[in-house]
């Protein structure tokens, strides 16, 4: 298998096709090997149009997703940034790249093991991996200029909401399967938040999220 043609094909057959133009996204992912933060027996697919299994019943979310998402978010070299969901590690590895400092979160410890890991092989630095229940954020750490949630969500968690900084932008996909929806909420003034809906999808619902903690808008 040609890597570096499996990986040009994914950018160009999967991610552009879906509106992702930015050239640092773009270029970011030619630069994080998504291939390492792959299981060693998905490692083939690693650029497939498609969830890899990570076992624990969790999945890697499709390449167009987590970059669709990177770019929606729009991070800059200052922001702090929280991960709800932290898989592989993949996803914390782009947002490590443009951001100043990543928290992810991950309720099973042996995917914060293998999280830790990889992004150690990768070399990247500027992330905490975090064990606990992402459902109530990290508000050790917060507030946060972003927050991305890797995973699905049956309604937006106030906790996270209220983990975001003035102009703090919360990229999550809402809702049950079949009707879910990736949404970009802003806080706009204290307390005050826009939601944007950026596409209709379904990936795999997160541990811990119940329907009861929702906010209304």
């Amino acid at each position: 298998m040609n890597i570096e043609q499996a990986r040009f094909n994914m950018i160009e057959q999967q991610i552009r096709p879906w509106d992702v133009l930015d050239p640092q996204v773009l270029d970011l992912l030619f630069v994080v090997k998504r291939e390492d933060f792959a299981p060693p027996a998905y490692r083939n697919l690693a650029f497939a149009d498609m969830e890899i299994p990570l076992g624990n019943g969790q999945r890697m979310l499709a390449p167009k997703i987590e970059a669709k998402m990177l770019q929606e978010l729009g991070i800059q070299k200052t922001d702090k940034v929280l991960e709800i969901g932290t898989g592989s590690g993949y996803m914390a590895a782009l947002l490590a790249a443009r951001a100043e400092h990543v928290v992810t979160v991950e309720s099973r410890p042996a995917l914060v093991s293998i999280a830790k890991h990889n992004l150690e092989n990768a070399g990247v630095t500027n992330v905490s991996v975090e064990l606990g229940d992402g459902a109530h954020g990290w508000i050790q750490r917060g507030p946060y200029d972003a927050i991305v949630v890797s995973g699905s969500v049956p309604a937006v968690p106030d906790a996270l909401l209220k983990q975001l900084r003035v102009g703090g932008r919360l990229a999550v996909v809402v809702g049950e399967a079949p009707v879910m929806e990736a949404q970009l909420i802003t806080c706009t003034a204290e307390g005050v938040f826009n939601t944007v809906n950026l596409f209709e999808t379904v990936v795999p619902p997160l541990d811990g999220f119940g329907a009861k903690e929702s906010f209304s808008f």
